[in-house]
């Protein structure tokens, strides 16, 4: 790989605040902060793009009028966490506000589609992330099996997800009420 630009160089030091993340480079790619630990992502790949296209599609279809669902936008959970999650579904009111990022509360419901690079993430710190940051329904999309994991706090923490296959039609109710098979969040139906 060839730097034209030269080596990114960040301003402050570890433990990052979201202050310092504010004066990060805007050079692609993605910077969150989970207690002050730095996570840098690249920029995803075309078939989890896809994915989220997909995932998008079905979510305007579905969710109720006085919510939208946004794509790759900030969610700022203290001065030292701060998510962006691939998806998320938030009250029309929340984009008016022209606010830089959204506060946990919010925040409907959380997504991620799982990539190879971010499975570890997206399967287990996140999960305690979106928890912990009192995030009602965290929606974990596995591209490679059509699946859908649905978590759903209880108390403080997340219960067991409960999971679904694709080829079959499910109803959730929570957090708002949707039909849908898995597998169209990740292909075109």
């Amino acid at each position: 790989m060839i730097s034209i630009a030269g080596p990114t160089v960040l301003p402050g030091r570890p433990p990052y605040s979201v202050e310092d993340l504010l004066t990060f480079p805007d050079d692609g790619n993605r910077y969150e902060l989970f207690n002050g630990s730095l996570l840098i992502s690249p920029l995803p790949t075309i078939p989890h793009q896809r994915a989220i296209s997909c995932a998008m599609r079905v979510l305007d279809r579905e969710v109720p009028s006085d919510l939208t669902p946004l794509m790759g936008v900030g969610v700022q959970a203290s001065d030292r966490d701060f998510y962006i999650p691939d998806l998320v579904v938030v009250p029309e009111e929340a984009i008016k506000a022209d606010e830089p990022a959204l506060s946990p509360g919010q925040v409907h419901l959380v997504g991620e589609v799982v990539s190879p690079d971010t499975q570890g993430r997206d399967r287990a710190l996140k999960v305690l992330a979106y928890a912990a940051a009192g995030i009602a329904v965290y929606w974990r999309i596995e591209p490679d099996e059509g699946a859908l994991h649905v978590y759903e706090l209880d108390g403080d923490t997340y219960g067991p997800p409960t999971a679904y296959g694709a080829g079959t039609r499910i109803t959730l109710s929570s957090p708002f009420p949707v039909s849908l098979d898995p597998a169209d969040l990740v292909s075109k139906p």
